[in-house]
């Protein structure tokens, strides 16, 4: 044989093994490539999504965690306000029955003092009968001079 036909057969077989690969080989290949394409371009696009997701999410975490720390500020200086209100009538009452107990106690005094003064004034009363007595060397008789007793009492 010579080599033109061997090069024509060659030429032959390989268009029928392109024809044949064509045909029944390269579809298959082709699809799956393509499956596998659309499942790395899905994996991408729901990597991407989920990233956003993710970014979204964290967003949404953080305005949480601002608004919680907002409102337990707000709490802690409601907190302290009432705390220092509840302080300061505590302070009031307090100092409101400080002043009661020490008008109680002036009174209570001055109640002692008046009863203090009417016994000082019977006892000079009494002082001074004996001593009339011993200057006239007779008994005085305190209910017939009654009268006389008790404005010597209101002298005194």
């Amino acid at each position: 044989m010579s080599i033109n036909a061997t090069l024509f057969v060659q030429a032959i077989v390989f268009a029928i093994l392109v024809w044949f690969t064509m045909k029944f080989v390269w579809p298959p290949i082709a699809t799956a490539l393509d499956e596998r394409a659309k499942k790395i371009s899905d994996g991408l696009a729901a990597a991407d999504k989920a990233k956003s997701e993710l970014s979204a999410a964290n967003k949404r975490v953080e305005d949480e965690l601002a608004k919680s720390r907002n409102e337990n500020a707000a709490r802690l200086a409601d907190a302290e306000r009432r705390a220092q209100a509840i302080v300061e009538e505590a302070k009031a009452k307090a100092t409101e029955e400080g002043n009661k107990i020490v008008a109680a106690a002036k009174a209570e005094a001055d109640q002692q003092s008046v009863k203090a003064r009417e016994q000082l004034r019977e006892q000079v009363a009494a002082l001074a009968v004996k001593g009339a007595e011993q200057i006239l060397r007779k008994e005085v008789n305190a209910s017939v001079h009654a009268d006389l007793l008790g404005r010597l009492k209101t002298e005194l």
